[in-house]
């Protein structure tokens, strides 16, 4: 059975960081491409960063370039996300996603 297990939200002012953590189990983070995405209010899953399987290689949306990173530590078979200089508009649910399996998520609001 599949599982990931959001970590890390909470209240931050804006230009304040954060980093998220997606526990898997079920799965290797390492052999499997692994996503981001911030659930708005309105229930729209927004891409935010992936990591590719094997090889390094990531992907960021636009909004984040230069604030947020991805990382994954095979060995705690976990993926995290960094982010800087958060923003309101970054508030959301983050959730983390592989193929079909989605985590529950963790709440980041960036409010003054």
């Amino acid at each position: 059975q599949v599982q990931l297990v959001e970590s890390g939200g909470g209240l931050v002012q804006p230009g304040g960081s954060l980093l998220l953590s997606c526990a898997a189990s079920g799965l290797s983070v390492e052999t499997s491409m692994m996503r981001w995405f911030r659930r708005t209010p309105e229930g729209e899953h927004v891409f935010v960063a992936l990591i590719r399987e094997f090889a390094d290689t990531i992907s960021l949306a636009d909004s984040v370039k230069g604030r947020f990173a991805i990382s994954r530590d095979n060995a705690q078979n976990t993926v995290y996300l960094h982010m800087n200089n958060l923003k309101p508009d970054d508030t959301g649910i983050y959730q983390c996603n592989t193929k079909n399996w989605w985590g529950i998520g963790t709440q980041v609001t960036v409010s003054s």
